[in-house]
């Protein structure tokens, strides 16, 4: 699919909520997105504790949130790749699979807030383009006062249209006011393990697959 606007979307997916899925569909409904890739990470470098399921259990409810949804997929290649996931080592791994397309990271306002921390910052921002969702606790205007340095690459987007977000400067930082739900894959796993319900939480057909093999109890 040569040019194809490519949409990747990481985390630890432990387990896969709606808030990722809100976070997905606003990022493809800004930016017109062709496709959407879902990367389960292997060690999050930034989380102080190991996530609670296998990724083998994490990278299954990834596929089944994402099962019914054209042009969505799940990825391995952070899980098979072992070790510390770190961005630039995706995305430099994604650019040498497809390189005719163009790549579009999308992350929360909270995590983007604190990307001077990432690994070979700032050259990851040149892998590709960044699409910073809007994440309650955390303003853009934070984000901005925080990285004076970046200011020349953001361009803000109200979210509903691919028309309201133009590119700017190559790569770009789209920061797309979006309503997401304020939901939490921590908050999730307390409520398995009280046993309380996660209806509306994640997709059914996730809660499904956490009860029949007893994740988070």
């Amino acid at each position: 699919m040569s040019g194809a606007r490519v949409g990747v979307l990481g985390g630890t997916f432990d387990p896969l909520h709606e808030g990722h899925l809100a976070a997905g569909r606003a990022a493809m409904a800004a930016l017109a997105l062709d496709r959407l890739i879902l990367v389960p990470s292997n060690t999050p470098p930034h989380r102080p504790d190991s996530p609670r399921a296998s990724g083998y259990h994490r990278l299954e409810m990834v596929k089944l949130g994402v099962t019914d949804t054209p042009g969505w997929s799940a990825s391995d290649l952070e899980l098979s790749r072992g070790g510390a996931s770190y961005t630039f080592d995706t995305l430099s791994a994604l650019r040498t699979l497809e390189s005719t397309s163009q790549f579009f990271f999308i992350t929360g306002a909270d995590a983007f807030a604190e990307v001077a921390t990432w690994r070979r910052y700032p050259e990851v921002l040149d892998l590709a383009h960044f699409v910073v969702i809007a994440r309650p606790g955390t303003s853009f205007a934070r984000i901005r006062s925080r990285l004076p340095e970046l200011a020349g690459r953001f361009v803000e987007c109200d979210g509903t249209s691919a028309a309201d977000c133009p590119g700017a400067v190559v790569p770009s930082i789209f920061l797309v006011h979006a309503s997401t739900p304020p939901i939490s894959s921590t908050e999730i796993r307390e409520r398995l393990a009280r046993r309380e319900p996660v209806d509306g939480l994640v997709p059914a057909a996730v809660e499904r697959y956490i009860r029949e093999h007893h994740l988070y109890a």
